[in-house]
């Protein structure tokens, strides 16, 4: 087997125990077992659990952000519909059957209070998402603080599916609260003498 289609075998091995049993309840030897790949070479593509654990984080993050950016261009056209498909995402994410929350959250609850690496990955990946809701709001004209907002809207719908066994219904709740966020940042735009051009429309997008 090549070594980079060995490495490719143990990620994706560990991905799935890590996010199906958390971190500190999968050693390396069930990971070896998952992935069908000896101890020995391994340690050879990763020196240890920290580093594997690590690797994992890094191509969730990839994987991730390269799945909504490609999930919300294929299926909105505006800058409102855009910023909704994100929860759409969510919503579908949430509804598959390995679902176990957002791993970047449940890894630096188990580690994050030991491990800087870990959280710097984390951190990393949740101001990527951030920057790229901030680029949906910025399309829409739509106030900059709204970003913020609606990456704590996502954030709490991933805990709250899990926690609180909400599942989709968690996305769609903060579905509803963003359109709620959009339309008064909206209303906020028509002029003061009457109705006027609205951020986020398909007229104003088109216009763009």
């Amino acid at each position: 087997m090549p070594e980079q289609g060995e490495a490719a075998q143990v990620l994706a091995a560990a991905d799935r125990l890590f996010n199906d049993q958390g971190v500190q309840a999968v050693g390396m030897d069930r990971i070896r077992d998952a992935a069908k790949v000896p101890l020995k070479r391994l340690y050879r593509h990763f020196p240890s659990k920290s580093a594997l654990v690590c690797a994992v984080l890094e191509q969730r993050d990839r994987d991730v952000r390269s799945a909504i950016t490609e999930y919300v261009a294929g299926r909105a056209d505006t800058p409102r519909e855009r910023i909704l498909a994100v929860f759409d995402f969510l919503h579908e994410w949430f509804a598959e059957p390995g679902f176990r929350g957002c791993l970047f959250i449940n890894t630096v609850g188990e580690l994050g209070g030991t491990s800087d690496e870990v959280g710097r990955i984390a951190r990393r990946h949740k101001t990527a998402m951030r920057d790229h809701l901030a680029e949906l709001v910025t399309a829409g004209g739509y106030p900059p603080a709204l970003a913020e907002q609606l990456m704590i809207l996502a954030n709490g719908a991933m805990v709250t599916a899990v926690v609180q066994d909400e599942g989709p219904r968690a996305a769609r709740q903060a579905q509803a609260v963003a359109a709620v966020l959009l339309s008064a940042a909206e209303a906020q735009e028509v002029a003061p003498g009457g109705p006027g051009p609205v951020r986020g429309s398909r007229a104003i997008d088109s216009a763009q």
